[in-house]
């Protein structure tokens, strides 16, 4: 058999996979695979964070309608069972209290597996989260920033801690950050989405805050100015990429 078609059978296809996590069985991973999956080629990675009352298979079936090419997802559960149904008749699960470590650990282990199973750039993960999982991964990113490129918030909001600083850490400078926010949500309402830009950009973050006419339902746009906002920032890092390589080959004229 020709080595081409051998590799073409061995070649991962387009769809969800499940993945397991060693020695964390209990949290579950899904995994969206773009189509046309190059090994050769190092992958923006989407963590997806689903709403209370969502699941972790619900979340994860915006990844495609984001892009089918340009990425790889993943999407992780929340701890509370919910004795619901979500409205694709899925069982529903909250993200409750959990701790900073416990969050951190599943997060970074399921990057990790990820990372072993698949090419992924390690300077473009992206957290992205629906309702009260945007607040799941503003979380991740004010305690860990160093390990992430950057934000994106639908309809959800910044945790705010009863006592101390917002910002943990001093260095959200280098964090990017997408609000998706409608204009006329109820429950999370349009001027707290303002005021967590204003507090991101104080904070010295790269934020953009794009508002929809529609409630707290995500707007049909929504997935596709996500597509756009991460191709800006891959342009973006490559053309700072490529002056960097100039002025390094003037310098050693």
């Amino acid at each position: 058999m020709p080595r081409s078609l051998i590799g073409s059978l061995l070649m991962p296809s387009e769809g969800f996979y499940e993945t397991p996590l060693p020695q964390l069985e209990e949290r579950p991973v899904r995994t969206f695979l773009p189509t046309g999956y190059e090994h050769n080629y190092a992958y923006p990675l989407i963590v997806m964070f689903h709403a209370n009352g969502g699941s972790d298979e619900q979340v994860l079936r915006y990844a495609p309608r984001i892009s089918r090419r340009n990425h790889i997802a993943i999407s992780l559960r929340g701890p509370e069972i919910l004795n619901t149904r979500d409205d694709d008749g899925l069982k529903s699960f909250g993200w409750g209290q959990p701790s900073d470590q416990w969050l951190a650990e599943y997060t970074v282990k399921a990057i990790q597996e990820t990372r072993r199973l698949y090419h992924v750039h390690t300077e473009r993960i992206y957290l992205m989260g629906v309702h009260e999982g945007a607040s799941v991964a503003y979380r991740l990113a004010m305690t860990k920033p160093e390990l992430f490129a950057g934000v994106i918030a639908i309809n959800g909001m910044i945790p705010r801690p009863a006592e101390g600083p917002l910002f943990p850490k001093d260095n959200m400078g280098d964090m990017r950050v997408l609000i998706a926010h409608g204009a006329a949500n109820e429950m999370i309402p349009l001027e707290m989405a303002r005021r967590d830009f204003l507090a991101l950009h104080t904070a010295g973050a790269d934020v953009t805050l794009n508002t929809y006419p529609t409630t707290h339902r995500l707007h049909a746009d929504t997935l596709r100015d996500v597509n756009r906002w991460m191709i800006r920032n891959i342009n973006a890092d490559n053309a700072y990429d490529a002056q960097d390589d100039d002025e390094m080959d003037h310098a050693t004229l």
